[in-house]
């Protein structure tokens, strides 16, 4: 088992996720990263020049591997002192045209997995008294949009789950925030999206508060965006 503080990254593709695991690589921590697709996952970090981040297959909706993930990552590197959950669920269409199906599979990638996530980090945490939780939400938390009301449904209940486990956890020493993107993210002339390493940035000083001055919601959003 590694002596280095553990860092747990859930939902890690090309852009926020794999800025996260650099960020907190650069920092020194033993990184574990999780994705749906494994193999997919274990190029990215490669590529990006992350051998040393660990890569485990994680659904997110199914609990039993969220059990797993955390299982095996904590026996490798130890309890984690900070835990992202950046999976999200995402359909996008009309009231008219949205299935039931649609609704459900947003849901439970992008709230139900929250919990999953949410309430393992609990778990590991508890015990040792302090961690840090952050969840990546998005502006559909605050209002639902025309045709992303699955998209909508799912933020809004990731919001409220961070707020409750906020609440609950805080006097444990656990810091739980939620961070509202707003906006596109990616690389644009005049820094008009929201570039991935600033906004993993924004994570790595949230981990650093001290209780005296915790965060519980952080919004995020490039100059050009309107608000």
């Amino acid at each position: 088992m590694t002596s280095k503080e553990h860092a747990i990254i859930i939902g890690v593709g090309p852009g926020l996720g794999a800025a996260l695991v650099e960020r907190c690589a650069r920092e020194g921590l033993a990184v574990t990263a999780g994705a749906r697709n494994v193999d997919k996952l274990r190029a990215l970090l490669d590529q990006r020049g992350l051998a040393d981040a660990a890569a485990i297959t994680c659904d997110v909706t199914d609990e039993a591997s969220v059990d797993d993930l955390f299982a095996a990552a904590i026996e490798e590197r130890g309890a984690p002192a900070l835990v992202v959950f950046n999976a999200s669920g995402y359909a996008r269409g009309g009231i008219l045209e949205l299935t039931a199906s649609q609704v459900e599979a947003a849901w439970r990638v992008g709230c139900l997995g929250g919990f999953h996530v949410g309430q393992a980090a609990a778990k590991a945490m508890a015990p040792l008294g302090r961690g840090t939780i952050l969840f990546t939400g998005a502006t559909a938390a605050l209002r639902g949009s025309a045709n992303f009301a699955a998209f909508a449904i799912a933020k809004f209940g990731l919001r409220a789950l961070s707020q409750s486990m906020a609440r609950e956890l805080g006097p444990k020493g656990i810091h739980v925030a939620h961070v509202l993107i707003d906006g596109q993210i990616g690389q644009a002339e005049g820094d008009a999206k929201l570039r991935p390493a600033a906004i993993a940035e924004a994570y790595w000083h949230l981990h650093l508060q001290t209780r005296s001055a915790w965060t519980q919601e952080l919004d995020l959003r490039p100059w050009a965006e309107k608000f």
